[in-house]
Order: C-alpha cells, then structure tokens, then sequence
C-alpha cells in the first residue's frame, strides 16, 4: 500500500518563493522516492527524533516524518543544507 505525501506550511512557502520548473523536479523527486517506500536506501535517520528522515534532493534537505500507521508522510522542513537545520 502507498503513503500519502503532506506538506506543512514551511516547505509551502520555500516551493512558492521558486520557479515552477524547479518545484516540479522537487516535488518529482519527493514522489519518486518516498510514495512506495517511506524509507529509501538513501534517507538518513535524524538522531534523537523518533521516525523523522533526511532526504538528499540536489543541495536541498527535505525533512519528514513517517506514521505507519496512517500511512502518512509529512515534510515539515525543506530548504538549503545549511538552513534547514536551524
């Protein structure tokens, strides 16, 4: 069975301040990746959250949270490697 992707208001408003090609090939890529697996070879666990990820796109982080129960993903942090931590 397939996740579902949701978006919080953060990752909204970095992709509405981009150009529509660009927030195609992101938006792609989060699909691609994350809608048959949750957790693909590539996310990187973050340390001390419980079911929150990192996911490489380009030099851009996308942070989300996995429910397996609900079969829910939420990226609540998408934005340059060096901001998105903060």
């Amino acid at each position: 069975m397939k996740f579902s992707i949701e978006y919080d208001k953060q990752p909204l408003k970095f992709l509405k301040h981009q150009d529509k090609h660009h927030v195609k090939r992101i938006v792609d890529k989060i699909d691609e990746m994350l809608l048959s697996d949750p957790v693909p070879h590539n996310a990187v666990p973050i340390v001390g959250e419980h079911h929150v990820f990192r996911l490489r796109i380009g030099n851009l982080r996308a942070l989300y949270r996995v429910d397996h129960q609900t079969k829910r993903i939420v990226i609540f942090a998408l934005d340059k490697r060096a901001r998105v931590y903060d």
